[in-house]
């Protein structure tokens, strides 16, 4: 299934190609405060439409997932594994899609805090 998403503005817009089954909620530092559900698909599933120069991009820790925002409205849509290959990933924030019935979605706690990456 297609799905469309954005952030609250509109200036960073993506399509996400997949079936939405389960979302991970993950209390690492980042996540938590984000209030983020997260969708991991394979990297080439996610098509950004619109960015320009609002998608920002942020890093900690050992840096392996580039958490992209957009500087208009500081919305949080998705992340990136930023490894080189073929088996990077994207991991979408279901709360920014269009049309998903969340009380539908099966949530998997994730001890991310734990790894404190």
């Amino acid at each position: 299934m297609l799905y469309k998403g954005s952030c609250h503005c509109g200036k960073v817009a993506f399509e996400v190609e997949g079936e939405l089954g389960m979302a991970v909620r993950c209390n690492c530092s980042i996540c938590r405060r984000k209030g983020a559900l997260l969708w991991a698909v394979p990297h080439e599933k996610l098509n950004l439409v619109a960015w320009g120069d609002d998608l920002g991009r942020y890093t900690f820790g050992k840096g392996a997932i580039a958490h992209r925002f957009c500087r208009t409205c500081g919305m949080h849509p998705f992340a990136e594994d930023v490894s080189e290959g073929n088996e990077r990933s994207a991991y979408v924030n279901i709360n920014c899609l269009e049309d998903v019935d969340l009380a539908t979605i099966e949530v998997f706690e994730f001890d991310g805090g734990a790894a404190r990456s």
